[in-house]
C-alpha cells in the first residue's frame, strides 16, 4: 500500500494543512485470486462450504477443539482424535435413528 501526500485546495479540508489516503496496489497473486473467485468451479465448491463450516463450529463450541487442553504434539493429536471420533459417533448414531 502506497502513501501520498495531498496538500489541500482551497476552500477544501476546513482546518486541515494536509490530508493522506492510500492507494491499494495489487499484486500478480491478487489478481489471480480475484479471477479464481469469479470462476465456476469456486462459486460450486463455495455454495458446500457452510456444511464444513457447521462441522468446524461443533468440532469447537461443543468438544473443545479450539483450546489445547494438554501441553505437547501428542498431547494435541490425541484431543483432535477424541474430538472427531465424537463427532462420527454422534453421526452415526444419528444415521441409525
Amino acid at each position: 500500500m502506497t502513501r501520498l501526500l495531498v496538500l489541500p485546495q482551497e476552500g477544501c479540508y476546513k482546518g486541515a494543512k494536509n490530508k493522506t489516503y492510500s492507494v491499494k496496489i495489487k499484486s500478480s497473486e491478487h489478481t489471480e485470486q480475484m479471477a479464481f473467485q469469479e470462476s465456476k468451479y469456486f462459486k460450486e465448491k463455495a455454495k458446500e462450504r457452510y456444511k464444513i463450516e457447521a462441522k468446524n463450529s461443533e468440532l469447537k463450541h461443543r468438544h473443545g477443539y479450539d483450546v489445547a487442553s494438554s501441553s505437547g504434539l501428542v498431547g494435541i493429536e490425541l484431543q483432535g482424535a477424541m474430538a472427531i471420533f465424537t463427532v462420527n459417533i454422534k453421526r452415526v448414531l444419528k444415521l441409525i435413528k
